[in-house]
């Protein structure tokens, strides 16, 4: 991938960004979902959601505010994001937490097209770490 010019990025509206950054994670889910060995097309679809759904995915983005320190620039995307209006009302959850999953998803987007690879699969593996890690354990830590 070819990344897009800084400033080029940085004027994409958030939700070209969370689109972006949608595929993105879909990508990488599907991927470490294959590594660990869920090959039924079913239950690849069913394990998936528990990573890439707005709960799922605001969820992990209340836990990295609280967990992870974010650059400046980082924070911004976080807002834009998380402040879009998408003009479209979410089917299965709140609009706040469809805010909150359209936030990481920008975050995601941005740091991709901004050619931050190393970035992203940083961000992915916590994710997968923080919906692998059991409920019970995930409580105690918190």
């Amino acid at each position: 991938m070819i990344a897009m010019r800084h400033k080029d990025v940085k004027q994409l509206n958030a939700l070209a960004l969370a689109y972006m950054g949608d595929a993105i994670m879909e990508s990488h889910v599907r991927l470490h979902l294959l590594q660990l060995g869920n090959v039924r097309p079913h239950k690849l679809h069913r394990t998936a959601t528990n990573y890439v759904s707005a709960r799922a995915q605001a969820s992990f983005l209340h836990h990295l505010m609280e967990h992870e320190t974010f650059a400046d620039e980082e924070m911004a995307v976080i807002k834009r994001g998380r402040n879009a209006k998408s003009g479209t009302i979410p089917k299965n959850t709140d609009v706040q937490t469809y805010r909150h999953s359209t936030a990481l998803e920008a975050l995601i987007g941005y740091l991709y097209l901004s050619g931050n690879d190393e970035r992203v699969d940083e961000m992915m593996d916590k994710m997968f770490a923080f919906v692998e890690q059991p409920m019970k354990e995930r409580s105690e830590i918190e």
